[in-house]
């Protein structure tokens, strides 16, 4: 059990994809110089364009129906999920694009129906800082009975920004037993860079919503045993285990109504307003360093956690198929 949370952490299946990708968008436009050189669209071609935005916004709406429906969680967790996703599409509003993955990766489930997952990904658009959002629901039958549910949230940004992204998953093992990960990883080293440090961790105030949730009786600290994973996670990450054995299912709905709830939203409005929403002053040596550090992690991500759990999951050919449509996101 505690390998399988492990593997599932970051991957946004779980903080988790089509052949389109983010970092190979194409615009064809004309010289400014040559205003007099113009291209009028014919009524077949406008038909034709008109016809694949519509086939796009179909994939879209019903790709989202199904993952936001999240079906095999809680009402409590699913309110959590939804009103995130709802806060964070009305703020990003036309700064995301609409999700362009094929029917097959947006939902997918393993051969015997022992595991299956929703895939929803939304490139930004070219004047965005987000580079994509992406949010999943896995769920899969264990051995020992019962099953595994996994709800998350990420937002990954460009190198046009130096600003943390956004990870939110809840792992829940047991109606009585729930890991939750939420933070903000840096993307700049915050030794090298103690600003970051300042502005986007310190100035935030984002230790408080740490501080408030162990002092719940029910939680414990979480430890993940990947030592890259702790690497690569801010000083004020969220990472705590929620046991509620004493007080039942009725306690644990309890404790993410009032309790993970609200300080999730709280974390969320931050990242918006400080990181996804705010101009930065990034120069060139600094685009070059983000873009290296984030590919490098991407790619750990991909490597370490989805490359071994989604083949264990859903079997060679399910797992191929999403892992090649996430690997055009994960690339920068």
């Amino acid at each position: 059990m505690e390998v399988m949370i492990c593997d599932h952490f970051r991957c946004s299946p779980l903080s988790i994809l089509s052949s389109f990708s983010p970092s190979t968008r194409y615009n064809l436009s004309l010289p400014s110089s040559s205003p007099s050189f113009r291209l009028k669209p014919s009524s077949s071609s406008s038909s034709l364009c008109s016809s694949r935005m519509e086939g796009t916004h179909q994939t879209h709406d019903h790709g989202r129906s199904k993952f936001i429906d999240f079906p095999f969680v809680s009402s409590a967790q699913k309110n959590v999920m939804v009103d995130l996703v709802s806060r964070l599409e009305n703020r990003l509003h036309s700064q995301l694009l609409p999700c362009t993955l094929p029917p097959d990766v947006q939902y997918y489930q393993s051969q015997t129906a022992t595991a299956q997952a929703s895939l929803h990904i939304r490139s930004g658009s070219d004047d965005s800082q987000v580079d994509f959002v992406l949010g999943s629901w896995v769920q899969s039958e264990l051995p020992t009975g019962g099953s595994l549910d996994i709800t998350s949230l990420s937002a990954y940004l460009k190198s046009s920004t130096d600003a943390p992204n956004f990870v939110f998953e809840m792992i829940r093992s047991s109606p009585t037993m729930l890991v939750l990960i939420l933070d903000l990883p840096p993307r700049k080293d915050l030794v090298l860079w103690p600003e970051d440090l300042k502005t986007f961790y310190e100035d935030t105030q984002l230790d408080t919503h740490r501080q408030a949730l162990e002092r719940v009786p029910e939680v414990q600290p979480y430890f993940s045993s990947s030592l890259y994973i702790r690497t690569v996670s801010s000083p004020t990450a969220i990472m705590i285990r929620i046991v509620t054995e004493n007080g039942g299912v009725e306690r644990m709905e309890e404790i993410i109504r009032d309790h993970l709830d609200p300080i999730s939203k709280q974390v969320l409005g931050i990242w918006l307003d400080h990181c996804a929403c705010a101009k930065r002053d990034v120069g060139e040596a600094e685009r070059a360093y983000l873009n290296k550090r984030d590919g490098l992690i991407r790619n750990k991500t991909i490597e370490i956690d989805l490359g071994s759990s989604f083949p264990r999951l859903f079997g060679p050919e399910v797992a191929n198929r999403v892992l090649e449509a996430i690997k055009g996101y994960f690339t920068v």
